[in-house]
């Protein structure tokens, strides 16, 4: 069920232990481990983003217009209740997007003075390529879990984010 091979963290933590036996360095080696996984389900998902001329900023700002249903557009603080970054870092992400032919800015019609913004034909084409592929990384990137496994991480994952 569990492996017992020896790896990088184990090793990290019986280095601990020799130098300072008195630390209980068990959340150092969860904590070293979700990093780590982290870093690698990024890697992996970067490549399918990268595969559709998308990166992750791009990637999430796409799919949330796609998922919020027709007609495809919010407005930026719609989107940016979605996603924790700041106004000037979402007005850049829109513009790039805006760039290369993906979304558009179009004017709110419950709001004269402000935007709305949408997903063009070319950027729901390429975003339901990319989030087909996406779901099918991800599906791959757990298939060595199996079901029940999936299911314990989840709600052990669940309980640990909602402690923070």
């Amino acid at each position: 069920m569990f492996s017992a091979r020896m790896d990088d963290i184990d090793k990290i933590k019986a280095q601990w232990a020799k130098q300072r036996p008195d630390l209980n360095t068990d959340p150092m080696a969860l904590i070293g481990r979700i990093s780590r996984l982290s870093h690698h389900l990024s890697q992996e998902m970067g490549k399918t983003f990268d595969a559709h001329g998308l990166t992750s900023a791009g990637f999430d700002v796409l799919a949330t217009l796609l998922r919020s249903g027709p007609p495809h557009a919010l407005s930026p603080n719609q989107l940016l209740a979605t996603m924790m970054v700041t106004s000037g870092t979402m007005t850049h992400r829109i513009d790039l997007l805006e760039k290369d032919g993906l979304v558009r800015r179009i004017r709110n019609p419950d709001d004269k003075r402000g935007v709305m913004v949408a997903l063009t034909d070319k950027g729901k084409q390429i975003i339901n390529a990319a989030v087909t592929d996406h779901v099918a990384t991800q599906a791959r990137l757990v298939s060595h879990l199996g079901p029940d496994q999936q299911k314990q991480l989840k709600a052990l994952l669940k309980v640990f984010l909602n402690g923070l």
